[in-house]
This record gives structure tokens, C-alpha cells and sequence, in this order.
């Protein structure tokens, strides 16, 4: 008789040869044993998929699927459609869990009957650490506000430091939008909106590791309007379902600068809603105002 896997975690893999070790690691070593490992080798050029491959020989939870590089949207869409778990998990390849991760964050989903459960997020770059996310106690949210702002949304959409209950996942029917970065705001609003019961899993971390090569740190205009396009969506989503409490004051992607000589005098931020922050070289504040040019 087949046994369904408790969690099913599907690893996007892309040029990681440098983490890998790591974030493998710490998923053949988890103490919920029963998981199965989906490696997504999204077209590396380098050795990641040698030392995929060195692993699986190991531990037969591990399976990969090698396709054409097509981002990691698509890779985790791919992912979800070969898992067969119980619950859904995402780890990015160049990051790290505890050990009792995913058995903290089961135990605690079943035990309330929630679809996600939510974990800390521990941040990781210079070789320092600190908490981006943290919760306190083990508790169960289900009004859709609540949920939301609990998981951090819309300041922190990560997919990572959460299980979602598959079945659930899989009839809301949200992939990740392909082609796209910043592909988890859209994604997770929708998503977590749509789950029943989120349930916070205090003391076990998700380590996110923040590089030079980070989306979040690229500047890059394709990046910064793919940017836009999520948010447009999260924000249009949050105002369809009554939920706009959560966007006010949220600093959004959207900024101006003004220069002389190449010199940033002026930097402009936007914040929800229509808001904007005057800054001197981008660091002094020297005006608010209400406008409607955020609509």
C-alpha cells in the first residue's frame, strides 16, 4: 500500500552549486522523515545538477525533474503537479530550514485543521542574522484580515516559511505567474486569502539567504516593473475583497529620482494610498502629500 508523503517540498534549482549543499542538508535531515524532496533543475549550467543527482543516490525521497530554464515560477508550478503530499512546501535552493521545520509546521496545521501553517523567517546575509518574521506563540487565525496581516502581507509575501494543504492548493487553481519576478505577491494574497485557517509555528526558522544576486536587491527596469505588475494585482485583489486596511502605509515598489549631474538631489517614494514622500538625497524627509497619482 503507498504511503502519501506528509509534506511534499519543491526546490527550484537554478546555478546553485554554491548552496545546495546546504539546503539539501537540511531537508534529508528534517525529523519528519516521511517528506518527499521535488528538485527542480530549471536548465543549470553549472555542477547543481551533478550534486542533485549525488544525493538522490542517497536518499530516495529525492527526485528531479531537469527541463529547460524557464524561471521559478514555472519550476515550482512543474513541482506542484508531480507532488503527491498531503502538504506543500517551497524551499529556495540557496536557503536553509531547521531541522524540525516541517515537522513543527505539520504537527501544528493538523492539529488545528488549518490548510497553511506559518513559521518564522530568520535573514541571513554579511554573515549576520536577524528576524524578519517572528511569532511568539502557536496560533490559529481565520478571518481573512487576520490571516493576512499575520503572515506579514503585503510587506512580506515569501511562499517559503509556510505548508499549504495540497488538495486545497490545487482546487484554488493559482499558479505562479511565468515570465515574471516578484512572482509571490501576486500569489500569495490569493492564496492565503483562499485557504482555510492559517496557524503561526513559533521557535523553528526558515533561513533566508540574502545575496548581491537577490531579486530583491536588483535595480533592474524589467525587475522593477514586474514589480509594479504584482503589486497592481495584490492591491486591485485587496480592494475586490474589502480588504484594504491591510495595503495603508505600505511603501510600494514605485519611486522617482531627480538628479543633477548624475547626483540623486531629490528621491520620491509612493506609499498606499496615493502618498507620496519628498526626500533630500533620498535620506532627509522634507515633504508628505496626498495625491492620486497612485491610482
Amino acid at each position: 500500500m503507498y504511503n502519501r508523503p506528509k509534506v511534499s517540498v519543491i526546490v527550484p534549482v537554478y546555478n546553485c552549486e554554491k548552496y545546495i549543499n546546504t539546503c539539501l542538508e537540511s531537508l534529508i535531515n528534517q525529523t519528519l522523515k516521511d517528506i518527499e524532496i521535488i528538485c527542480i533543475n530549471d536548465g543549470s549550467t553549472d555542477n547543481s545538477l551533478k550534486i542533485l543527482k549525488e544525493y538522490a543516490e542517497k536518499d530516495c525521497r529525492i527526485k528531479i525533474l531537469t527541463k529547460g530554464n524557464e524561471g521559478l515560477s514555472a519550476a515550482r508550478n512543474d513541482g506542484l503537479k508531480i507532488s503527491t503530499g498531503e502538504y506543500i512546501g517551497y524551499v529556495d535552493s540557496d536557503d536553509w530550514i531547521d531541522t524540525d521545520f516541517y515537522e513543527k509546521l505539520y504537527t501544528a496545521a493538523t492539529k488545528h485543521n488549518s490548510e497553511t501553517a506559518c513559521a518564522n523567517i530568520m535573514r541571513f546575509g554579511n554573515d549576520k542574522e536577524r528576524y524578519r518574521l517572528k511569532y511568539d506563540k502557536e496560533e490559529l487565525f481565520t478571518d481573512n484580515e487576520k490571516k493576512l496581516k499575520t503572515a506579514g502581507i503585503p510587506l512580506n509575501n515569501y511562499v517559503w516559511n509556510k505548508i499549504y494543504k495540497r488538495e486545497s492548493l490545487v482546487k484554488l487553481n493559482i499558479p505562479f505567474i511565468e515570465g515574471k519576478a516578484y512572482e509571490d505577491i501576486p500569489w500569495s494574497i490569493r492564496v492565503i486569502y483562499g485557504l482555510k485557517g492559517l496557524v503561526t509555528v513559533p521557535d523553528t526558522n526558515y533561513y533566508y539567504r540574502r545575496t548581491s544576486s537577490s531579486i530583491r536587491l536588483s535595480k533592474t527596469q524589467k525587475y522593477n516593473l514586474d514589480c509594479e505588475y504584482g503589486e497592481k494585482i495584490m492591491i486591485n485583489f485587496a480592494k475586490e475583497h474589502g480588504l484594504e486596511n491591510i495595503l495603508y502605509g505600505y511603501k510600494m515598489s514605485k519611486r522617482e529620482r531627480i538628479k543633477l549631474f548624475n547626483l540623486t538631489i531629490l528621491k520620491i517614494f509612493y506609499y498606499y494610498p496615493e502618498t507620496r514622500l519628498y526626500t533630500l538625497f533620498g535620506l532627509i524627509p522634507v515633504l508628505k502629500i496626498k495625491t492620486k497619482a497612485n491610482r
